[in-house]
C-alpha cells in the first residue's frame, strides 16, 4: 500500500525531488536548539542567524550538500577541576548557557548561494543570495515518426 501525498496525481509530474525535501523536513524534528532567525536583508539577500553563545570558530562547521545547509556545533569536553591539570579549568556554580552539541539543517532552494558566514557577538550569521526568478519559454518541435 502506498502512502497518499499531495503529489499523488497524474497532473503533477517530476516533483519527486520536492517530495523528498518534505520528508527530510518532517524527519528533522522540532529541536529548538540553537535558536535562530531568518531575515530579508535586501531584495535578493537572506540571512540566517544562530545564537551560538559559548562556541568559537573551531567548534562550528558549515556544509552544503544537495541543497541542504548543515550547521554543526561541538565543543571539546570540559576538564574536571581536580587540581592536577596545568590548564585553567572552570568550576561552574550555575550553568545556564547551553553548550551542548547541535546540528541544525536548512533546505535551500536550488540556485541559492551562500555568500559568507561571520561569527560575532555570539551570533553565527550566514548570508545567502537568491537568484532572480527567470521565466523561460521553450518551443518544442513536433517531428514525424
Amino acid at each position: 500500500m502506498t502512502r497518499p501525498t499531495v503529489f499523488n496525481t497524474p497532473f503533477v509530474v517530476g516533483f519527486d525531488y520536492v517530495e523528498r525535501i518534505v520528508e527530510r523536513i518532517a524527519k528533522a524534528g522540532n529541536d529548538s536548539y540553537p535558536p535562530f532567525n531568518i531575515e530579508h536583508v535586501g531584495a535578493d539577500r537572506l540571512r540566517i542567524s544562530l545564537a551560538v553563545a559559548g562556541f568559537a570558530k573551531p567548534d562550528l562547521s558549515i556544509t552544503l550538500e544537495d541543497n541542504i545547509l548543515t550547521i554543526r556545533g561541538r565543543q571539546p569536553e570540559d576538564s574536571e577541576d581536580d587540581g592536577t591539570s596545568s590548564g585553567a579549568s572552570r568550576l561552574f556554580l550555575h550553568r545556564g548557557i547551553a553548550t551542548r552539541q547541535f546540528q541544525r539543517r536548512f533546505v535551500l532552494e536550488r540556485g541559492v548561494e551562500i555568500t559568507g558566514a561571520v561569527l560575532k557577538n555570539g551570533l553565527l550569521e550566514i548570508d545567502l543570495r537568491q537568484p532572480p526568478p527567470s521565466s523561460t519559454i521553450v518551443e518544442i518541435t513536433i517531428t514525424d515518426d
